[in-house]
């Protein structure tokens, strides 16, 4: 069973315990480890912060968009985001801590608020798909637990719930497919059958290991747990 074949409460439980395990690595860092640096090239802790207060903030949008049927993107342009997140950067450490719980709180009312005949609404994610505004669940639970682990003080993929790992490998490997990506690329998870990324195209590297494993690899976070066949080291871009 995958992430959406959950009951919706379930789903936005698994996102509020992402929230939480990101909350408790966030907690676990001072003031000064936020000028660190984080997994994801060319960002602080800072940045990655100030990201994920702010997406909470974008999938509130999308939430008012379902409740009153005006649209409201997540965000006006893709420089809008990214001039976003640099200046949030630049808060002091107790207002960007101060962001990302306010953001936090905002998002998980609008959750609880949402009438149940408005879950189906269409909106449309910053990367341009149509999706019903339950997807809000996965967006934010994929977000919350991956990050946790970007800001590199002792998250890790083997603390995710085996669901969401397994949908994460779903997501990225239909990704890779639209984009034509991951010509000759085997997946190999430990007790599983093995899964070709493209079934048209001749095997000619394997990445095999545990879930997590796979999937930390797979997501583009380094190359440890796992054994790679082949000359492939880094994955296709996946987001």
């Amino acid at each position: 069973m995958g992430f959406h074949d959950l009951p919706l409460a379930e789903r936005l439980l698994i996102a509020r315990r992402g929230t939480a395990f990101f909350a408790q690595r966030l907690a676990e860092l001072s003031d000064t480890d936020l000028d660190g640096e984080t997994l994801l090239s060319g960002w602080s802790r800072r940045h990655l912060v100030a990201h994920v207060g702010y997406n909470a903030a974008a999938l509130c949008r999308l939430l008012d968009w379902a409740a009153t049927g005006v649209e409201t993107p997540m965000y006006s342009s893709a420089e809008q985001r990214g001039r976003e997140i640099d200046e949030g950067a630049t808060l002091s450490p107790a207002a960007l801590r101060n962001l990302f719980d306010h953001t936090v709180a905002r998002l998980d009312e609008k959750w609880r608020n949402l009438p149940a005949s408005a879950w189906d609404a269409q909106v449309r994610t910053a990367q341009g798909r149509t999706v019903p505004v339950s997807e809000t669940a996965w967006m934010r639970t994929r977000e919350v637990w991956i990050h946790a682990v970007d800001l590199g003080n002792g998250g890790r993929f083997g603390d995710f719930p085996d669901v969401v790992l397994e949908s994460l490998l779903t997501d990225i490997v239909e990704m890779w497919r639209r984009r034509d990506l991951g010509t000759g690329l085997i997946l190999a998870v430990d007790g599983r059958e093995p899964v070709a990324v493209r079934p048209d195209s001749p095997p000619a590297d394997k990445v095999s290991g545990p879930l997590a494993a796979v999937v930390r690899w797979a997501a583009g976070r380094g190359t440890v747990g796992v054994g790679i066949e082949g000359y492939l080291q880094e994955p296709p871009r996946w987001l």
